[in-house]
This record gives structure tokens, C-alpha cells and sequence, in this order.
């Protein structure tokens, strides 16, 4: 059986904010609050632990809406176990996060 990971307030924040929908970095920290050393840094940790995953979305989508390709993340099995662990131990955490991103703004699913 894998060990539980353990989150700092800050990653727990980042997976909340996942789960709501923001699945991209700019978009994480736009509704975080929290800076791009925080953020990536933080995003590879969590990868490396095998609570979230990654994918680099298609060059031709980012390419019509004139941007560099994003990666998206999203929550692994273990991850949601993590993160159901994190809001037990954090009760605040889910006042903190926004609400969840409908699809349509999401605009492109990962």
C-alpha cells in the first residue's frame, strides 16, 4: 500500500483549485493568488508524487487562439484520496477555493 502524501496548506490549495477545473498553471495562480515559484514548483512535486498528472494540450489549438500550448493537470485516484485527507485536515481549505469552472469556460477539456 502507498504511504498517504502529505500536503502543505499550499498544495492542498493547488489541488483543491484543480478540482474545481482550473488546470493550468496561469490559471491556477490567477485564482490562487499564488506566484509562478510557488506554483510550478509545487505542480512538479505533486506530479512526481503521483497525485496529479499532466498532458500538453495539441500546438494547433493554441495555435488558433494565439498562445503557447498549455499543460494541463488533473487529479490521479491517489490524488483525490490525497486531497478528500487534506480538507479533513484543513476544514477551511474549501471556503478558500472558488467555485468549480464550468466546461464552457474551461474551454479546452485536458
Amino acid at each position: 500500500m502507498t504511504p498517504p502524501v502529505k500536503l502543505s496548506h499550499t498544495a492542498a490549495l493547488i489541488l483543491q483549485t484543480i478540482r474545481q477545473g482550473y488546470c493550468y498553471g496561469f490559471d491556477i495562480m490567477d485564482v490562487t493568488g499564488l506566484p509562478s515559484g510557488t506554483v510550478y514548483p509545487a505542480l512538479r512535486r505533486l506530479e512526481r508524487d503521483g497525485v496529479v498528472q499532466s498532458k500538453w494540450e495539441g500546438e494547433t489549438s493554441a495555435q488558433q487562439q494565439d498562445r503557447p500550448p498549455r499543460k494541463y493537470y488533473r487529479l490521479t485516484r491517489l490524488g483525490n484520496g490525497t486531497l478528500l485527507d487534506a480538507v479533513k485536515r484543513y476544514p477551511l481549505l474549501e471556503q478558500l477555493t472558488p467555485e468549480a469552472k464550468t466546461r464552457s469556460r474551461q474551454g479546452v477539456t485536458p
